[in-house]
């Protein structure tokens, strides 16, 4: 691919940066030789002033010092990363990785997406607005529990779910289970099952020729008619537009 088609990806390196912090989108965006990205390494000089009036995120230790510091900035410190359009924040070294696959799938897709976490070892999908931390402790027993649920669930996206199955696959009661996994996704349950689904369709969309219909059937959503009223929720898209978005040029 030609210097020229490119997408530039510049990360702002800041005084007391760990390597990893600036390695992550080095990382994320050469999970394969053929994406088209180049990554630029770049540094603070006054007044740059990017984020003024913009909203922003950083590390939960920091978020007051940031806030101090640059008043001008909507500091959000509740969430592990922000996208601004052409600006994005992370809170760190692990939003990072979230961050740059929110990016991937923005611009090419579930699929890439997934690839990369894949090849990364990391979970393909924490949404933007999940907690940076659980105000409380929750038990590892529990937490490993409940990331086995969420596995199970992705198997099953064809099957009808519900609360009270979720919850008893889990060995918890529906009240806890709801509770609990707010705190670690950002999502109720069935929130989350809903993007499940629609990620799904997301990838079956961009990878195969099924129709719209036996994709709904595919993910669970019955009928054409229910997977376009929420992907138009959730994406603000058709599945028809969304698939040729992601063919054209091929």
């Amino acid at each position: 691919m030609s210097a020229s088609r490119l997408r530039r990806v510049a990360v702002l390196v800041l005084e007391g940066a760990k390597p990893l912090d600036v390695g992550i989108p080095a990382q994320v965006f050469t999970t394969r030789a053929s994406m088209p990205y180049e990554v630029r390494l770049c540094g603070a000089a006054p007044p740059t002033g990017l984020l003024d009036g913009r909203r922003a995120t950083t590390h939960w230790h920091y978020t007051r010092a940031l806030a101090a510091k640059h008043p001008l900035v909507r500091v959000d410190e509740n969430v592990l990363f922000v996208d601004e359009g052409r600006v994005l924040t992370s809170a760190g070294a692990a939003s990072g990785i979230d961050l740059c696959l929110h990016i991937l799938r923005g611009d090419l897709g579930v699929a890439a997406s997934n690839h990369a976490a894949r090849r990364l070892v990391a979970a393909p999908y924490r949404s933007g607005g999940q907690a940076q931390y659980v105000p409380r402790s929750v038990p590892e027993p529990l937490g490993e529990r409940f990331a086995a649920t969420r596995e199970w669930v992705l198997h099953r996206l064809d099957e009808p779910l519900t609360l009270d199955l979720l919850a008893s696959q889990a060995a918890v009661s529906p009240r806890t289970f709801s509770r609990r996994f707010v705190e670690e996704t950002g999502y109720t349950p069935m929130q989350w099952v809903m993007r499940a689904r629609i990620d799904m369709a997301r990838e079956l969309l961009e990878r195969s020729e099924r129709s719209v219909e036996q994709i709904a059937t595919d993910v669970g959503l019955g009928t054409g008619a229910n997977l376009r009223m929420h992907f138009q929720r959730i994406l603000g898209t058709t599945p028809s537009e969304y698939r040729r978005t992601f063919t054209r040029g091929e």
